[in-house]
């Protein structure tokens, strides 16, 4: 698999010591999701990888905010690509949750709404997850 230099600059940038796994995790994510994708979808796409390195990786991308996990309610936590504003931390943005192939979408260009708190709440994560038939499965001959 070839990486280019940005994805090592994108690592770096993000305070990650560079390392071939890492830039190979990263490269691989960046080019393979455009939506969630769990550990287990990630150790199926790089099987020299073991469970425990992918996982150690998700969670530094994570820490880095170069990714962020997503509770769908599928019992599988999820990952994607966060979508930067110029503060560099992931735009909060709604998901979509399909209950039959369990896979999870993205809308990055869907803000979460703004919800009016009680003074002195103070946020520190926000996730917003449609769940119901995505356009694939809806398609399909007897989905209900």
């Amino acid at each position: 698999m070839h990486t280019n230099t940005s994805d090592e600059q994108t690592l770096q940038q993000a305070g990650i010591r560079v390392t071939a796994v890492r830039l190979l995790v990263w490269h691989y994510i960046r080019h393979n999701y455009t939506d969630a994708f769990s550990l287990n979808d990630l150790e199926m796409g790089l099987k020299t990888v073991d469970k425990s390195t992918l996982f150690r990786t998700l969670t530094l991308l994570n820490e880095a905010h170069l990714l962020h996990e997503i509770d769908d309610g599928s019992g599988s936590q999820k990952y994607c690509v966060c979508h930067h504003d110029d503060t560099r931390h992931c735009t909060g943005h709604v998901h979509l949750s399909c209950r039959l192939c369990h896979r999870t979408y993205c809308l990055p260009n869907v803000r979460i709404p703004s919800v009016p708190l009680p003074e002195g709440f103070e946020v520190e994560e926000t996730e917003y997850v449609v769940k119901g038939i995505c356009a694939n499965c809806a398609g399909k001959e007897g989905h209900r």
